[in-house]
């Protein structure tokens, strides 16, 4: 099985609590958060522990919630390789409005981290990647970081590995997208961000694949995946075009959905399995997830029992 390694470079500490009724004004008496770690790294991390894998996590911490952080993820038993920093780690806040069941998510950015930083980082993921370790990163890319981070990154490391996958948001991917240079080995998009860089809505699964095949002909990704929410996902390479059908579950809490797809896709490509199966673990992970409360994350057993409705279809 090959090593994995999730890089967070804005963990999180993760609050979900619920509320009668969300209203302006007057005080609101929330029920006892539920606490867990946080940031796309992490929970990708975490994931791959709850589905019987390992990993390594990588992450970026500083001050007594980072503190707080480490001692949450010592205590699930996720192996972990702190940068410590002297910005303080952020926090993020889920509430549920009992009364129609919506969620308010209210996510903190990361203070913005020193200048230097960046090199400490780079430093400590060179010395943490072996030959041919799937490399993971996911989540924000901290303030005070180059927006170009992640080639970063993918420049440092080349001399061992060249299986970096990406699932960034914001300015970072923008940049990815426009400026390639050596293709990523997967690249991890949702349905609005690849409209907002199409320029145009993507209302089907042929015009996401049409798009996604654009990104992988350009050499932005060996392999570039799309989530189309309830619909499902898409996986594209040079040779492949997959679409998964998700499987209709109830939706009770949306964060960490993602970060366990691109969580259970890694496993499966860490054990070597085709690439429509990596497809199926990733959607029925995000799936069982967005069935759990607050920010938990899936569970095998779950996993395992979505996986069949999970049907693939070559497009």
């Amino acid at each position: 099985m090959t090593e994995i390694l999730t890089i967070t470079l804005a963990p999180s500490i993760d609050l979900a609590t619920s509320v009668d009724r969300v209203t302006a004004g007057p005080k609101m008496r929330c029920v006892p958060p539920r606490m867990d770690p946080g940031g796309g790294g992490v929970n990708v991390a975490r994931a791959i522990r709850q589905l019987g894998g390992h990993s390594r996590a990588l992450l970026v911490i500083g001050g007594a919630t980072g503190e707080q952080l480490m001692d949450l993820l010592n205590a699930e038993g996720v192996e972990t390789l702190p940068i410590r920093v002297a910005s303080q780690t952020r926090q993020s806040l889920a509430v549920t409005d009992q009364s129609t069941n919506e969620q308010y998510r209210f996510s903190l950015l990361a203070e913005p981290l020193g200048a230097d930083d960046a090199g400490k980082i780079l430093d400590g993921i060179a010395s943490a990647v072996n030959k041919d370790t799937l490399v993971v990163l996911s989540g924000s890319v901290a303030p005070g970081l180059s927006v170009d981070f992640p080639h970063e990154i993918q420049s440092r490391i080349a001399h061992k590995t060249d299986r970096l996958i990406v699932d960034t948001s914001g300015q970072p991917l923008a940049h990815l997208m426009a400026h390639p240079t050596q293709p990523l080995h997967v690249l991890r998009i949702d349905q609005k961000e690849a409209a907002t860089a199409a320029g145009v809505p993507l209302e089907t699964v042929q015009s996401s694949v049409d798009f996604a095949a654009s990104l992988v002909d350009r050499g932005v990704a060996q392999i570039v995946v799309t989530g189309r929410g309830a619909d499902g996902s898409i996986m594209v390479t040079k040779d492949q075009h997959i679409f998964c059908h998700a499987p209709k579950v109830p939706v009770r809490s949306k964060i960490g959905a993602g970060d366990a797809f691109v969580g259970a896709m890694t496993l499966s490509m860490s054990r070597g399995e085709p690439l429509a199966r990596t497809l199926q673990w990733g959607v029925a992970a995000a799936s069982a997830t967005v069935s759990t409360e607050g920010t938990a994350l899936c569970g095998l057993e779950d996993v395992q029992r979505l996986l069949s409705a999970c049907v693939t279809t070559i497009i």
